[in-house]
């Protein structure tokens, strides 16, 4: 048995990721939170400033039995605008940058290779702007943040963001949710 991993990801409002992952076969949790910023410890209102250097994140632990790290990229460049710098649709800031955040060196080797690949196949329209940075300075968010689509389905946000996500999502990988 393989032990478990971790994984860190920002594609955008960490409520739509979160709640993109959550639902995959082999992933054990899904934590929202900041990471790769210079404030120790922020809170959503100090990020939402624009000034605290964080991104918007989900921390994944999986098992690589289960699900690979290859996976999880597939549907996080599925699952975001990877093309658009310091933006996810209307929401507009660096906190809402495409990021991965690699956890061993490993990690960061698969995601450049997935960059490259869907650079030199002309998926996208532009070329691609997510960064690849080592984890650090990750904290996770507000207990308020966690879960936040189940616990807040009548959210207009939600309603009008997060659940055609969703639903787009559970459509395209099917055969990957529990």
């Amino acid at each position: 048995m393989a032990e478990i991993q971790a994984a860190t990801f920002g594609g955008g409002c960490f409520w739509c990721t979160e709640a993109v992952f959550s639902e995959l076969r082999g992933v054990e949790s899904v934590t929202s939170g900041y990471a790769g910023g210079h404030v120790a410890n922020p809170t959503y209102e100090q990020v939402c400033t624009k000034t605290t250097g964080h991104a918007e994140v989900i921390q994944i632990t999986f098992d690589p039995d289960q699900i690979s790290y290859e996976d999880l990229l597939e549907i996080f460049f599925q699952t975001h605008d990877p093309t658009t710098k310091d933006r996810q649709g209307n929401d507009v800031g660096p906190q809402y940058r495409s990021a991965i955040f690699y956890h061993s060196q490993a990690q960061k080797e698969a995601a450049e290779a997935f960059i490259a690949k869907l650079n030199d196949s002309g998926v996208f329209p532009a070329k691609i702007v997510t960064e690849v940075t080592e984890i650090n300075n990750y904290y996770p968010a507000e207990n308020y943040h966690q879960e936040y689509l189940a616990n807040n389905p009548g959210n207009p946000y939600c309603a009008m963001v997060v659940r055609p996500k969703v639903d787009k999502f559970r459509k395209q990988f099917g055969e990957k949710l529990k």
